[in-house]
């Protein structure tokens, strides 16, 4: 029996998961997406085009590999519906070739889910968290409260009896608002969608994921967002509202802990985040500027600019720990080439002492980033294809790096191509 490999991200999201799901599909036969919702947005590059994947596996342009969109997964259909149809107009469609199937315990986000995430970021005001205003995070909300909507039930005869039951809930609280809203527009929309997704064929994740295994077949769980905006043991309040750990690979596929294979941890040579909360590296200065417009530091999905800073060691060692990594791949090494030094937080000074982890309160006690200088390249990585030739420089970064983190560098992302992409262990 073969075991799921696990990769996600270890920082706040926007690490570059899609672009190595991309480049690993091939060793796989199973991509299967684990958690989060459509406010993902796996970029993936080649042959000169660009693909932004919210909701399906970035497993999905290898013809031989089956994409799962798991039960932890929150779909809401009409951006499924337009994703495919992006992908069909641009000579990928999944669906005709039988090489996309759904969880059919993956929750619905409905029109009004939207709408309540919209209406309490407005309440919040400069308190709010900094939603995509999906309506994920009340879709999870629902799901835990024992009323969500799934998938299976798109093909039983109460459907629309359900969806009006939810959207009666939802409306009641929407009164309490000072918000306004047009309902009928979204419903059309949705109701279109969800006889599309009706097409595409609907299994139980938790046998379908296993019966691979029982095979002998290779299952790669892909995560979303990033460790540091997981619900449990992220940023609270500022997070996602899904486990994007290890331990959210269970529960999203429904399989057990002792199916756990390798877990790659993915992350950038620096570090960002998108929306509010506590970011201990950030800089607010020309050199944030620099790594955001070098970097194109912009949200895929809500192309909100993302804050950035230079890399933080203690919460890498935090989630490495949480998920249990077993090899590193960094991204983004040479948006760092036009830096003649860099820098990497070692530890932090919180509540007047000298910590080297991340303490349960960085929000109203700060915590302030001590910073070790490391020397720069200066040389432009794109071109280089062959860890040979990669500059003394860096591969002492890599080495640093491996040894404080203690586990390997396995891959280096020296841009966005797929190809552009060493493998270094």
């Amino acid at each position: 029996m073969t075991k799921v490999d696990v990769l996600l991200g270890l920082q706040w999201g926007d690490e570059g998961k899609g672009k190595i799901v991309d480049v690993l599909s091939p060793q796989y036969d199973l991509i299967a997406r684990f958690q989060g919702g459509p406010n993902a947005g796996h970029t993936l590059e080649f042959d000169g085009l660009k693909f932004v994947l919210n909701t399906i596996p970035s497993g999905i342009f290898n013809d031989k590999i089956m994409n799962l969109i798991g039960n932890g997964v929150v779909i809401d259909p009409i951006i499924l519906k337009r994703e495919l149809d992006n992908l069909k107009a641009a000579g990928h469609d999944p669906v005709a070739k039988g090489k996309l199937v759904i969880a059919r315990k993956a929750h619905l986000i409905l029109p009004t889910h939207q709408l309540l995430d919209a209406a309490n970021e407005q309440k919040m005001g400069k308190d709010k968290i900094g939603s995509t205003l999906k309506g994920i995070g009340p879709t999870y909300m629902d799901k835990t409260g024992r009323n969500g909507l799934r998938v299976g039930d798109t093909t039983a005869p109460d459907f629309k009896e359900k969806y009006n039951k939810l959207v009666q809930k939802h409306t009641e609280i929407l009164s309490h608002y000072d918000f306004e809203y047009n309902l009928e527009e979204k419903e059309a929309a949705f109701f279109e969608a969800i006889e599309f997704i009706k097409t595409i064929p609907h299994v139980d994740s938790e046998h379908f994921v296993n019966s691979y295994l029982n095979e002998g077949k290779t299952v790669l769980a892909e995560g979303a967002q990033g460790t540091l905006l997981d619900v449990d043991f992220g940023s609270y309040p500022f997070v996602t509202s899904s486990n994007t750990t290890t331990a959210g690979a269970c529960t999203g596929l429904g399989i057990a802990p002792n199916k756990i294979g390798n877990v790659f941890g993915i992350f950038k040579a620096y570090c960002t985040r998108v929306g509010g909360g506590p970011f201990p590296t950030e800089l607010n200065d020309e050199t944030g500027e620099t790594l955001r417009s070098v970097g194109h530091e912009f949200g895929a999905t809500t192309g909100r600019p993302r804050r950035c800073g230079w890399i933080d060691l203690p919460a890498l060692k935090y989630a490495i720990m949480l998920n249990g990594v077993t090899e590193l791949i960094m991204m983004k090494a040479d948006v760092l080439d036009a830096f003649k030094e860099i820098y990497a937080c070692t530890s932090y000074i919180h509540k007047g002492e000298e910590i080297d982890y991340m303490p349960y309160d960085i929000i109203s006690e700060p915590a302030v980033p001590q910073l070790k200088k490391i020397n720069g390249w200066n040389i432009d990585l794109t071109k280089i294809t062959d860890k040979d030739q990669l500059p003394t420089e860096l591969n002492d970064y890599v080495k640093y790096l491996e040894t404080e983190l203690q586990v390997p560098i396995k891959y280096l992302s020296v841009g966005p191509d797929r190809n552009q992409t060493i493998q270094l262990g």
